[in-house]
This record gives structure tokens, sequence and C-alpha cells, in this order.
């Protein structure tokens, strides 16, 4: 299909959108004229009042036509003069696949590439084009790899794809505010009744026969309304799955076509083993955020600058890690084929890539796409700049072992302090972390364990049961909380410190690299048991 073509049915869409959009609308006057011709005028007020806050979310997904295109990623833009050799590569690419280089190369922080274009005339006329590349991508993937995903951003070009880009998520953005725009009043509905109901006991007897007439018509209004916002959402709901599955399709399509585009141009077994490394470069980088960055943002810590995003490195080159990474690049995840996808599944693309004749390539020496940067440690620490938020940018920096151990010793401390909450309920002043646990201690071998578990915060289901059942309700808190005060105890007795493991997570070593984790862990079961036993935690305390 053609360009011209592609850009008529877009309009087509869109303009269907406006033209239910207007029927509906045109409904609703129409209700509101015939009920002033007709109706008293209470209650001609009443049906253009219902007219006018139902036409609302159509009047504001209309209006949202002339916002943005999807380019507004927050990253950093690098320039030819700074980057000659990713601009280099980016203008080879572009001309080995049949289109013009983009205007401007923005650098960012996610697992992905895309590409933008500023269009006129419907996507009829070109404009100024930006890519995207994430930095996740230059660490993780090789020279030829990295070119194959550029490969495949540009065939975007080739193929025109971006130029109707704008067009049709303006389109889709419409529909979807508009049916988000009903859908909101149900939410706030069922989030109220709650709210509604303790108000209406709350309410006195004397004022019910008073305040009686007007909860029948705030009732009338609570049922009416949803029910109208749901028969005037129905054409737009309908409409909106019309439209995703219409343009979705042609996504797939347009991927596909992407995905042949790459393999001719940077070889079809760059191409194959990009989108592998990529689905293991996604999942490592979510971790890393996750289990490491997230950690030390919790505390109010982030690592050095340029480690936000550069220290997936740290990860990738990890030893233990590697054999791991080899089994999750050859486990492609299939998924189900929806047809609001804008992907096809990542196994079906690398099935008809690797179906491709051999071209060769694979044979030549690689290098890492991270060397096509110059200045690395410095493009990494701007792109912190340009992409984190005021407040973590002001965040206190530390390096990645006295990060991991203050991170975890100040989430450890919260997981303490309901037990030690419960401990001062229970008579027992608190103090140091070791003198807290000697004291717990003491208490559980004068039988006094469960009246202090007893003070610990309770699930409603807990709160009524009684017996062996209660404390099977709270033996999981229980043990979690002595758990975090033992740890502490020791960081403050014994020395011990949480060091750093890209495999396995923070582990606490007591001085002399030994590994306390399983032993502590097997020591509080045995503490909080029905037949307690604390001498193996005071043991392990004294040692």
């Amino acid at each position: 299909m053609g360009t011209s073509l592609r850009a008529l049915r877009a309009l087509f869409l869109l303009a269907g959108f406006y033209v239910l959009a207007l029927a509906v609308l045109g409904g609703l006057a129409c209700a509101a004229l015939v009920a002033w011709s007709r109706a008293p005028t209470a209650g001609a007020l009443t049906v253009t009042a219902l007219a006018v806050v139902l036409g609302l979310p159509i009047v504001r997904g209309v209006c949202t036509l002339g916002t943005g295109d999807g380019s507004g990623t927050d990253g950093l833009a690098v320039t030819e003069a700074g980057q000659p050799e990713l601009w280099r590569a980016v203008r080879a690419l572009a001309q080995r696949t049949g289109t013009r280089a983009p205007d401007t190369v923005l650098l960012t922080a996610e697992v992905n590439a895309a590409v933008h274009e500023h269009t006129r005339l419907l996507g009829l006329l070109p404009g100024r084009r930006r890519l995207h590349l994430g930095v996740p991508l230059l660490i993780g993937l090789s020279e030829p790899q990295l070119h194959s995903v550029l490969a495949h951003e540009l065939g975007h070009y080739g193929n025109a794809d971006t130029r109707l880009a704008g067009i049709t998520l303006r389109g889709r953005d419409s529909v979807l505010r508009t049916v988000e725009g009903f859908r909101a009043p149900r939410r706030e509905r069922a989030d109220g009744a709650t709210r509604r109901q303790e108000e209406a006991v709350a309410a006195g007897a004397g004022k019910r026969e008073a305040a009686g007439a007007g909860r029948v018509r705030s009732a009338l209004g609570r049922i009416i309304r949803p029910l109208l916002y749901g028969v005037v959402a129905r054409p737009f709901q309908a409409y909106a799955r019309f439209y995703l599955r219409a343009t979705q399709s042609v996504a797939r399509q347009q991927e596909l076509a992407a995905d042949r585009v790459a393999a001719r141009v940077a070889g079809r077994d760059a191409t194959a083993s990009a989108l592998r490394e990529i689905a293991v470069l996604d999942a490592v980088h979510d971790f890393y955020m996750s289990r490491y960055v997230a950690l030390g943002a919790r505390a109010g810590l982030l690592p050095p600058r340029g480690e936000v995003t550069g220290g997936v490195r740290r990860l990738l080159d990890d030893a233990e890690l590697r054999s791991g990474l080899a089994e999750l690049r050859g486990e492609l995840p299939s998924g189900e084929v929806s047809p609001y996808d804008s992907h096809p599944p990542l196994a079906e693309r690398v099935r008809l890539i690797e179906a491709l004749p051999d071209d060769g390539p694979a044979t030549a020496p690689v290098r890492a796409a991270l060397t096509l940067l110059r200045d690395t440690e410095r493009v990494l620490a701007e792109l912190e700049d340009a992409v984190l938020t005021p407040e973590a940018l002001a965040m206190e920096r530390a390096d990645w072992p006295e990060l991991t151990h203050r991170a975890v010793h100040t989430l450890t401390e919260a997981g303490a302090r309901p037990l030690r909450t419960a401990m001062a309920a229970a008579g027992i002043p608190p103090g140091g972390a070791a003198r807290d646990l000697a004291l717990l201690l003491d208490a559980v071998d004068a039988g006094r364990l469960w009246p202090v578990a007893g003070h610990l915060p309770k699930s409603p289901e807990a709160a009524r049961a009684s017996g062996r059942a209660a404390r099977e309700f709270l033996r999981p808190s229980l043990e979690e909380g002595v758990q975090h005060l033992a740890e502490l105890a020791l960081v403050e007795a014994a020395g011990a410190r949480w060091e750093l493991s890209w495999y396995a997570g923070p582990r606490l070593r007591l001085p002399g690299e030994r590994d306390v984790e399983e032993e502590l862990a097997a020591a509080v079961r045995a503490a909080v048991t029905d037949a307690p036993d604390t001498g193996p935690l005071r043991s392990l305390l004294a040692a």
C-alpha cells in the first residue's frame, strides 16, 4: 500500500471518529431542544445539564487532536561534532537503507530505539526527523547488532511509516481519551460507594426524615447518570476497538517490513541475534533498575554519576550471570497474539529472519557498540542530568558497596519497626538493636513471645482469630520482624555488613567474609516456633 493510500486510510479512520463524535453531540443537542419545547422548565434544565455532562468527554477527546506526536521522550541530544563515529554510522546506514538520515539523534535511558518525523499535510509532506537511541542498547549490543537496530528504525523512514504515525497516534489518543472520560465517573462512583455508606451511618437519625427527598434525588442521580454514561460510551468503545485493530495490524506488518530491511542492510545473523539480545538486555535492565538503583533510591541514595544507566555494564560482565544469560538468549518469549499488539511476537520475528538465506557477515570481527561513543563516562553523566528529576539529582551519591550497605540497613530498620513498637507496647523499652534482641530473647525464654507478638499489626482476619489460628496468622510477620532485628544486631554488635553481589543481591556477611544469611534464617525460625529455642540465635550473636 503506497503512502498516499495509507494517508487516505488514516484520514478516513480519523474522520470516522469526528463523524461519530458530531453525531452523538448532535443527538444530545436535539434531546435538549426537544426537552425545552415539550417539557416543563425544570425537566428541560435537567435534560440540558445531562447533555452537557455527557458531551464533555467527547469534546475533550476531540480537542486532543492537536497534541503531541509521541516524540516527547526525555533524552540527551548529541551533535555530529561531539559524536562523529555514531553519526557516521547513522548516516552510512541511512544511505544503505535508501532514506534520508535523521536531523537529530537523542540518547535515552530506555532499552529501545525509535524514530519520529514532524510531517505536514497529514503525513504527505516529510519533515524533521528524530532518532531516539537507548544507551542500554549501546552498552549491551555489538556494533553489527546495533547496526541492525538502526537499520530497522531507518527502514520505517524508508517505508514512510513515520509520516503517518503522527495522525494515527493523535486519532488513537483522541478515541482512547474519550473512552477514558466516560469511565472516570464510573470509577468515582465505585470509589465513593463506601464513603457514602459511612456518611449515611454517621448521619443522625433525626436528620433522615428531613433529608429523605434529597437522598432520593441523589440516589436517582447516582443510578441514572452512570447508566447514561454507559449508553453514550458504547459506540466510542466499539470504535476504539475497531481503530486499534485496524491501525495495529498495519503496525505489525510495518515491523516485519523493517526487520527485512535490517536483515538486508546489517545481515541476517546480526539482525536475529540483536532481537535475542535485546530481549535479554530488557530483562537485565529491569532487574538492575529494580534491584539495585531503586534499592538506593528508597534510602535517598544514588550510585556515582553515570552509573544510574551505565551500571548495568557490571551486571552484564558478572561471570556468575553469564551462563544464565546464555540460557535466556535461547528461550524467546512467544506470547499470545493479540489483535491490539503493535509488534508481532518476538519468536515469530526471529523465526522469519533466520529463515532468510545465509548472507555470511557473521564471521566478521565485532566491536562493542559502546565504542561508537566518545567520552562515554561524560555522556552517561550528562544523560542522567537530562532524564532524572530534580529530586533524584539532589540525592546523595555513594559508591556501590556503601550504597548497598546503607540502603539495606535503612530498609531493615523500617522492617524491624513494627516488632520494636510491639515490644514497647508489651513493656520492653526500646534501645539499641543488640540490646533489644537480647531482651526479646529473654522474653521468649520466659514464655512471653506471643504476648509480645499480640501487639503486632493484624489483618481483620487475624484480629478475629484466637489460639493456634491467631499464632499462625502472626507468625510470618513475627519471623520477619525478628529477622530484621537480628540483622541489625549483627551489624551493631559484630560489625556485619551487607555486601554487593550482582548475581544474588545484597548478602549479610560477618567480618572475615562469613556469609550468615542461611544460618541466621534457621536460628530465627527456631526462636519463633511453638517450642522456641533461642540458643542458635544467641550463639550466632555471641560469635
